[in-house]
């Protein structure tokens, strides 16, 4: 962009290309829309630039064509073998066999959610028979593949606009089971190989309550991949904005998979929908998600926490039950403007008013 905006049309087009071809930047949409290059609109340059963009878009469109991509794993390990073997030199270990071998989602993760080599060995100290205990249960990711592959063609039926970035799978600093970039869906993997053989004295309440099974990996990738289907959605700040925009996610998730992710949530509210609703719409247009989402702060043995997703789950699960056309009621999902007008539409509210425990 600097360069471009300096009129150094020869570096811009060298350091975009790097980007595009070397790094792998995948925001189009944002690139074509960027101003800031408007030094190179009227450039041959541009012209192909487009029709390659075009080309990539329909690839994205493809789900055969998503990699799934487990290389981090299989680093890791190497990397904490030797590190296991010269104790003393494990934060450089790890940089030079594993960060510095990153594949582009370890990469963006790394900055996103691990941030300094220092945390993720900590993190690892305080959790040494954790970590021994899961490195098979990692390796076994590979032979979920073809069901998770199932899971992208069933979301291309349901929605034929989807897109399907690469999926990227590594060891992070439990801090983040799944996030995206531009790069594509990173999951944490650490976070989502819990069995019976797994130890849990090292993890805090938070980190035993999310601790997912092994079995459901393929559920998380799954709701994490509808998150890359709402880039059109208009961004807000409010908690109600939040909750459909996770509650979208499970619910397409369970349409997809027939499970949802947030089962602990869902069991809670079973016999407490009324009061969950009423605390809810006090806070729902009010910068107030903390207080409903990613809040596991506020976790505790009566009560879970990230119930936001439940109540955006239940919204969004009352406008599709409405709606006649169900794959319309899905592109509706994934264009929403109103957040206010969404909820009226899908009667939720007065479905409440009208509550009877069971």
């Amino acid at each position: 962009c600097c360069y471009a905006l300096s009129g150094k049309k020869d570096k811009a087009i060298k350091y975009l290309d790097q980007a595009l071809y070397k790094y792998g930047y995948k925001n189009y949409d944002g690139l074509l829309k960027d101003k800031d290059f408007a030094l190179l609109h009227h450039t041959r340059y541009w012209q192909k630039l487009q029709a390659y963009i075009e080309k990539q878009k329909i690839k994205l469109g493809d789900p055969k064509a998503a990699k799934l991509v487990t290389t981090d794993i299989h680093h890791f390990w190497s990397a904490y073998d030797k590190a296991a073997k010269d104790t003393a030199r494990r934060k450089q270990i790890f940089t030079d066999y594993y960060f510095n071998k990153a594949s582009p989602g370890l990469q963006d993760y790394y900055q996103m959610k691990i941030g300094s080599v220092n945390a993720f060995v900590k993190n690892q100290d305080n959790k040494k028979d954790f970590y021994k205990a899961i490195r098979p249960l990692t390796l076994q990711i590979d032979k979920m593949k073809p069901e998770i592959m199932g899971y992208l063609e069933k979301l291309k039926e349901l929605y034929s606009d989807a897109v399907f970035p690469d999926i990227y799978f590594m060891i992070g600093s439990w801090n983040s089971a799944g996030t995206a970039s531009d790069n594509g869906m990173l999951l944490g993997v650490d976070q989502q190989v819990k069995t019976p053989d797994v130890p849990l004295h090292e993890l805090n309440l938070w980190e035993k309550n999310n601790f997912v099974d092994a079995d459901r990996l393929p559920i998380i990738v799954t709701h994490e991949l509808i998150h890359s289907q709402q880039t059109k959605m208009k961004e807000d700040t409010t908690l109600l904005f939040y909750a459909i925009v996770e509650g979208m996610a499970d619910f397409m998730c369970e349409l997809i998979t027939g499970k949802n992710p947030s089962q602990r949530q869902h069991e809670f509210a079973k016999r407490r929908k009324k009061k969950i609703w009423e605390d809810f719409k006090e806070e729902m247009y009010l910068q107030r998600y903390y207080n409903w989402i990613a809040n596991g702060d506020q976790e505790s043995a009566e009560k879970p926490a990230d119930l936001g997703y439940y109540v955006g789950y239940e919204i969004c699960k009352a406008y599709y039950e409405r709606a006649t056309d169900k794959k319309q009621a899905i592109r509706d999902f994934f264009n929403l403007q109103d957040y206010k007008l969404f909820l009226e539409e899908s009667g939720y509210d007065e479905m409440m008013k009208n509550w009877k425990s069971e």
